[in-house]
């Protein structure tokens, strides 16, 4: 999924974060995952600079209101500097979950 050209072009959305996301028709319910780089990754962002917090959005093919309603709750929590930047000092993956869960309790 991540290797097709319009996922990795079209989600490197600035300020450090990409949103990788799609559709899979095998796919049977919503698969949300997370990855942070601190060193940071080319992912074409439109500004240009590296990317270190990533969420991977995929959901089924016929469910565009759950795809667009999850993006939607993904960039709002991402607005928040003191958010990102606590995700981007976390030391564990448990960490990192208790930090989503305590910015969004429904993740």
């Amino acid at each position: 999924l991540l290797a097709t050209p319009f996922i990795r072009s079209s989600t490197g959305i600035g300020g450090g974060i990409g949103i990788p996301h799609g559709k899979l028709k095998q796919l049977e319910s919503l698969a949300l995952g997370f990855g942070l780089s601190r060193k940071g990754v080319d992912f074409e962002s439109m500004d240009n600079q590296p990317t270190h917090i990533f969420f991977l959005l995929v959901t089924p093919e016929n469910s565009t209101g759950l795809h667009l309603k999850m993006l939607a709750r993904i960039s709002r929590i991402l607005k928040h500097d003191q958010f990102r930047e606590k995700l981007l000092n976390a030391a564990t993956s448990d960490e990192i979950f208790s930090i989503i869960k305590e910015e969004d309790d429904e993740f």
